[in-house]
């Protein structure tokens, strides 16, 4: 099955979501990315993905985990679709400390804005065998491009979110956006090229 890794990493970032969310505070600071310190600790590139800071927090990046899955189970994500997003994972941490605002990062929401990007990309290539793909694709990123601009990440990185009860790190929306489809682009340029 071609999205076998893509479903893989969704499944890891569920369960080792899960995982984290169970063990308590004590491993979360562990693994928490911090401007700080993290190259004292640069494994906190890849774990603060599994670090939320509530419940409404984590139950709304497994619900997007699980949307994520679900497109994969029908688009059927190619192997460097996966590595394309597998590439923005560590990335996304690394150019946030460009807002000076941004104090440490938690959460799936930037790798998942990261894979959106990436599914985008792949579609408009017209690597899916589906029909319609370019269009899906052309609509899909056309969307994620409303709400990152809705949303201004580079002029209000982190930002209070009611409905979650806590700061939300816009800037890292548009990280993972961007990063998703230099990733998507740089792994499929050719396919890419005879696309358009």
């Amino acid at each position: 099955m071609r999205s076998k890794l893509w479903l893989s990493l969704c499944v890891l970032h569920a369960v080792a979501s899960m995982l984290v969310w169970w063990m308590g505070a004590r491993l979360a600071a562990w693994m928490i990315w911090r401007v700080d310190d993290w190259t004292d600790r640069p494994w906190s590139l890849w774990t603060s993905a599994w670090v939320h800071m509530n419940t409404q927090h984590l139950i709304s990046n497994q619900l997007a985990v699980g949307a994520l899955a679900a497109m994969a189970w029908v688009l059927r994500p190619g192997l460097r679709a996966s590595l394309a997003w597998l590439l923005t994972w560590p990335l996304i941490p690394l150019v946030l400390p460009y807002w000076p605002h941004i104090g440490y990062y938690a959460g799936l929401s930037g790798l998942i804005h990261a894979a959106v990007a990436v599914v985008g990309v792949y579609l408009v290539a017209g690597q899916a065998n589906v029909p319609m793909a370019r269009r899906w694709g052309l609509m899909l990123l056309g969307g994620l491009v409303v709400k990152l601009l809705i949303e201004r990440g580079w002029h209000w990185p982190v930002v209070w979110s009611d409905n979650l009860g806590i700061s939300v790190v816009q800037s890292s929306h548009l990280v993972g956006a961007v990063l998703g489809v230099a990733a998507m682009l740089a792994v499929h340029h050719k396919a890419f090229n005879r696309a358009v």
